[in-house]
This record gives C-alpha cells, sequence and structure tokens, in this order.
C-alpha cells in the first residue's frame, strides 16, 4: 500500500493566528465522517482536513459469501466471445484499501447561507489472484494494481431554512466537479501469463468523469448534554462521460447522537445507509476476466454503525477541532461477485475563525 503525505505546516502556521469566532462546543459539529453538517455566521471561514481509510476483503455475492475458486469455477464472463476472453471469471480480487485525503473550506457570505469547497486526492491498490486459462483452479500467480492522484472535487451551498435555539435545519445544494482521471493504467498478470499495462476497471479510477448535481437535507438538534442529528444526501449522474459510462446514483441516510461529558469533548454514535447502483454503459477498452470489468457487477447497499470522538479546543486555540470516527459495516448486499467492506475510519482536523 502506498501512503501519500500532504504538506500542511505551512497553513498550520498561518491559522494559529487567526482569532477564533465559531462556536467552541464539542457536539456543535456532527461526526467527522458527515459533510456539510452546518452552518458559520457570516464572515466565518473554516478550512478543514480528513483522512479518511477504507478496507475492503472477501467477495459477497448479494448477502452471501463467495471464494475464489467458486468465482472462477462458476461465475460467467460477459466477454467470452471476444478473442481471448475464456467462459468463466479468471481473475478475482482479494482486497483493496482506498485512502483519501480531503482538504475542505467553508464561508458564510450570510447568515443563512454557507458556501463549501472540497478537493480530494485518493491512493488505492487492490490485490487479485489470477487463475490458468479455460476451467480449474490451477493458479498463475497473484498480482496487485495501484492508482493514485486528484479526485472529483465539489462545490456546493448550505441553505438555512430554519434557525431556532436548540433545532436547526437546511439544505445542500451543489455539484461534483470531474477532476479525477477515468483512464488509469497499471500492469495486471493474465490468465495465460502476460503482463500487460491497461485500461485498469472501474473500481481503480479516480473520478467519475461527470458533472454531478448534489442535493441533501440535514435537521442537529441539541440539549444540554445531548445532540443529535440526520441527514439524507443524494448524488445523481445525468449523463455519460467521455469513455461511455456513468457511475450509478448514489444516495446516503444517516443520523447521530452524541453526548458531551464537558463543553470540550463529545462522544457519538452514527448509522448510515447507503444505496449507490450500478454502472450504465461500459468502456470499450476496459475488457477482462475479472468482475471489476463487468458494470452489472458494481452497486449495491450497505448499513454502517459507527463510533466517534469530537474535541473542541478551547482558550488560545479555540476554533480549533481535532475528531475521528470509525465505521463498521453490519449489512451489505452487493451486485456480486464484490469486494465487501470491512471498515472505514476518518480523521479530520479543522479550523474556523
Amino acid at each position: 500500500m502506498k501512503t501519500t503525505y500532504l504538506a500542511v505546516a505551512p497553513l498550520a502556521a498561518t491559522l494559529l493566528s487567526a482569532p477564533a469566532m465559531a462556536d467552541s462546543r464539542a457536539d456543535s459539529h456532527a461526526p467527522i465522517g458527515v459533510m456539510g453538517d452546518h452552518l458559520h455566521k457570516k464572515g466565518e471561514w473554516m478550512l478543514s482536513y480528513r483522512f479518511m481509510s477504507m478496507s475492503m476483503k472477501d467477495n459477497l455475492l448479494g448477502t452471501n459469501s463467495i471464494s475464489p475458486d467458486q468465482i472462477a469455477t462458476t461465475i460467467p464472463n460477459r466477454f467470452f466471445g471476444t478473442p481471448g476472453q475464456p467462459p468463466t471469471l479468471r481473475v478475482v480480487p482479494l482486497e483493496m484499501t482506498m485512502n483519501m485525503h480531503m482538504l475542505g473550506m467553508m464561508y458564510a457570505p450570510s447568515d443563512r447561507v454557507t458556501l463549501m469547497a472540497m478537493l480530494n486526492y485518493l491512493d488505492s491498490d487492490m490485490d487479485h489472484v489470477t487463475y490458468m486459462g479455460g476451467m480449474g483452479t490451477n493458479v498463475v500467480g497473484n498480482f496487485t494494481t495501484e492508482t493514485s492522484g486528484l479526485g472529483d472535487g465539489s462545490v456546493s451551498a448550505l441553505i438555512g431554512f430554519m434557525e431556532q435555539p436548540n433545532h436547526r435545519i437546511h439544505g445542500t445544494v451543489g455539484v461534483s466537479l470531474p477532476l479525477g482521471s477515468v483512464t488509469e493504467r497499471d500492469d495486471i498478470l493474465t490468465p495465460m501469463g502476460g503482463r500487460p499495462t491497461v485500461r485498469l476497471p472501474y473500481p481503480m479510477q479516480l473520478g467519475s468523469g461527470t458533472w454531478d448535481p448534489i442535493v441533501g437535507v440535514t435537521y442537529s438538534g441539541n440539549g444540554e448534554k445531548f445532540a443529535w442529528g440526520g441527514q439524507w444526501r443524494s448524488t445523481f449522474r445525468v449523463s455519460d462521460n467521455d469513455e461511455s459510462w456513468r457511475l450509478g446514483d448514489e444516495h446516503r441516510l444517516t443520523g447521530w447522537l452524541s453526548y458531551s461529558p464537558t463543553h470540550a469533548l463529545s462522544f457519538s454514535v452514527r448509522g448510515e445507509y447507503r444505496d449507490w447502483a450500478k454502472i450504465s454503459g461500459i468502456d470499450p477498452t476496459i475488457v477482462a476476466p475479472v468482475q471489476t470489468a463487468d458494470p452489472n457487477r458494481l452497486g449495491g447497499t450497505r448499513l454502517d454503525l459507527g463510533l466517534g470522538v469530537n474535541y473542541a479546543f478551547q482558550g488560545d486555540f479555540e476554533g480549533w477541532r481535532l475528531a475521528v470516527e470509525y465505521l463498521d459495516p453490519i449489512d451489505q448486499d452487493l451486485n456480486g461477485p464484490q469486494l465487501e467492506t470491512e471498515s472505514m475510519y476518518t480523521l479530520g482536523l479543522q479550523k474556523a475563525w
């Protein structure tokens, strides 16, 4: 697995001298894995850095586990009939790690509207096993594909609908920016033992290649020691990219509850339901006897349960926040065979002034 480091020291040095203006209560923000959860007061700014890591291992067909040997001997290859393509899948993903670095900026031109921009940098690797051409379970060997680079970004506006002392509702309207590459290439190991450099299947690409609307609604509330909230957020894929495919629509529904033993510290529990559709269309240059090259074998639903901690610095460092959240999938139903998610965690640092 490759590791990518971002240079944040100059930014941190600049922000240390900025006066704090934001609410310093820890639970005034949602768990760090929730995006666009709060508004700012007129004239306020916030910069954030998040590091998110997701690990996937083993394969699911629907909700059932399926072994690499079963995939290689029973799952049909959609490209069978094309020269050199076997009748079943002969390359099977074993595990994948994706790391994402997220830089965010928020600015409030008014009390009711907060503008938000996000940039992402991805670093992914996927391990595979290759079986010999034809049938059976004889193995040629193993290989790993890797990609890294700028991912898709986004710009959006958070618009307040209701603001009461203990209850708030706002909407999100934005667009995903196609900054990530959809033509990434790497070396693979074929069932015949060759090692060509090819365009990688869809999960290893860095972006969508399309401009996609983002909409959502967020509610948050708080009492003396407890805070709570919920969010619906969707990304709609409305057109094909230049490579003749589009990602499926994605919908997320999440809710959280947090407890603050002190003003500066809060602990949270969160549930999130995610539904993402299969890919529409197909890239004519992505042809391989592997499940990730088949658009129909992508997409599914997942229910996650998460635990988090938010810490809001006080005194001279007021306006700085440090947060972490760990998510564990408790139910997955995948258009498989497809790698199942094992765990995710997000670490974040924020500065408001």
